[in-house]
């Protein structure tokens, strides 16, 4: 068979009439389109001006849509005038389906708006890297790309829109059934602390968790335990053969700190080999044994750093939709929220931190996997007396609240009490070292918001010098 000389751009006329002349013969299949459908995905520009002529009309409520009364309302269009005005909307209503499907309809017309959109994008991207060299450098052309792609993605949802109660409660008790065959424990992925793992059900799909903390409060320590446990759970899940694993894959977009130097803190919390020597060499032979095995041991490890600085959200969406579809992630984690880049420069920090923490919340709940965002403080708790965060403290705290499913707060009072001892010939140094002796090596979490239930205090045990968080009950 000869194959065509050239290929069309895809599009479906006889649809768009058949949708068109439904909505006419039946107004009411505007309410089963509405949110599948908008005037650009038609490919005829009168068809789009009747679509958004009729949908403007219906949700006014101002005339019923037929032939004569939309002819009316758009008599002075050139395109349906040249058509042949009411003859044309005449036609398309009597030539309507009998039973029409029109919400299929609109999927195909939607489905093919979009492979347009994709031709377009392929299309400038081609052109873009063939002219010659601009101030767009193949950095900025890749961004521009990611991010081109990255609204399509965000528009060419359906959206399942409205479901029954029956499915909702359909899926809780799938969610129910999740937790008791892991156990009876947790029914989201695993942080590897019992206590918080009881209180919010484990990491949960579509959430988007906030862990804050003053600087050397030990926030990036913590999130790198979570995404260690996670992953080592999911291994060892896996490998014994469970049919609800745990743990999962992890994706850990670390912004400040390199891939090399979060993979020296795991070592060092799974060797007990302390920081120091690891960054100098300065080990014992047996140490240096115990560091290879166990390096050889983490090295299947399902966990996937991404060390690129200044990274943006559109950026941090377009991998985690990849590693999600090759790898099955199943959690990630931002370190941090502040250094995450907006798509678009807004006209204050505010503005951009609430596109990031949107951002994030979209993508949690696209790929149906928990995102933890580790988040700065604002330096306002160091000016109190009691040093415990608070919700107002997260900086930019407004969208990160609201976006938020659950906030975690990080406090060691060790830290502080270091930086403040009295004079030791004051009554005040005896207690002080009395608190020092109760606040040593022990961390609070605080779990100060939880949409979906409780919130309450953690108590967990931090070893600074392999910058380990554990469960107090087991170092106790």
């Amino acid at each position: 068979m000869e194959q065509d000389a050239y290929r069309h751009v895809p599009y479906d006329i006889d649809i768009e009439q058949a949708l068109l002349g439904s909505i006419l013969v039946d107004n009411q299949s505007l309410e089963r389109v509405g949110a599948l459908l908008k005037p650009d995905h038609f490919y005829d520009p009168l068809h789009a001006r009747l679509f958004e002529a009729m949908a403007q009309a219906f949700e006014r409520g101002s005339f019923v849509l037929t032939p004569l009364t939309l002819n009316a309302a758009m008599k002075a269009d050139p395109g349906l005038i040249e058509v042949g005005g009411v003859a044309y909307l005449s036609g398309l209503a009597s030539a309507a389906p009998a039973m029409p499907n029109v919400r299929d309809y609109a999927r195909i017309l939607h489905d093919l708006a979009v492979r347009r959109t994709l031709i377009r994008i392929g299309e400038d991207i081609v052109n873009t890297a063939y002219e010659a060299p601009t101030e767009k450098g193949p950095a900025i052309q890749i961004q521009e790309a990611e991010k081109a792609l990255y609204a399509v993605s965000e528009t060419a949802r359906y959206g399942e829109g409205p479901i029954d109660f029956h499915e909702s409660l359909r899926r809780a008790v799938e969610s129910a059934e999740a937790a008791q065959k892991r156990g009876g424990r947790i029914s989201g992925v695993t942080s590897g602390f019992t206590d918080v793992d009881n209180l919010l059900g484990g990491l949960q799909p579509s959430d988007l968790l906030i862990l804050a903390g003053r600087p050397g409060m030990g926030k990036t320590a913590l999130g790198t335990n979570m995404a260690f446990h996670a992953a080592q759970a999911y291994m060892r899940d896996i490998a014994a053969g469970a049919e609800m694993p745990r743990g999962a894959p992890v994706l850990f977009f670390s912004l400040e700190m390199a891939a090399q130097q979060l993979s020296a803190r795991i070592l060092a919390e799974q060797t007990e080999i302390e920081m120091w020597k690891i960054r100098n060499g300065r080990f014992s032979e047996q140490e240096w044994e115990k560091f290879v095995l166990t390096m050889q041991e983490l090295s299947t490890l399902p966990l996937y750093i991404d060390d690129t600085g200044g990274i943006s959200i559109a950026q941090i969406a377009a991998r985690a939709r990849r590693l999600k579809r090759e790898k099955g992630v199943g959690l990630i984690i931002i370190d941090y929220l502040q250094l995450v880049e907006p798509s678009r420069r807004a006209e204050n920090r505010v503005q951009e931190i609430t596109e990031v923490t949107k951002g994030l919340k979209t993508l949690a709940k696209e790929l149906n996997v928990p995102v933890l965002a580790l988040s700065q403080l604002s330096r306002g708790v160091d000016a109190r007396d009691d040093k415990r965060p608070i919700l107002s403290d997260l900086r930019e705290s407004g969208s990160i609240e609201q976006d938020a499913d659950v906030v975690m707060f990080v406090y060691r009072e060790e830290y502080y009490l270091k930086s403040r001892e009295p004079d030791p010939s004051t009554p005040d140094h005896a207690k002080w070292l009395e608190k020092c002796e109760r606040a040593h090596r022990r961390a609070e979490v605080l779990v100060e918001k939880h949409r979906h239930g409780a919130t309450n205090k953690i108590d967990l045990y931090f070893d600074d010098r392999f910058t380990r968080f554990s469960n107090l009950v087991a170092e106790g």
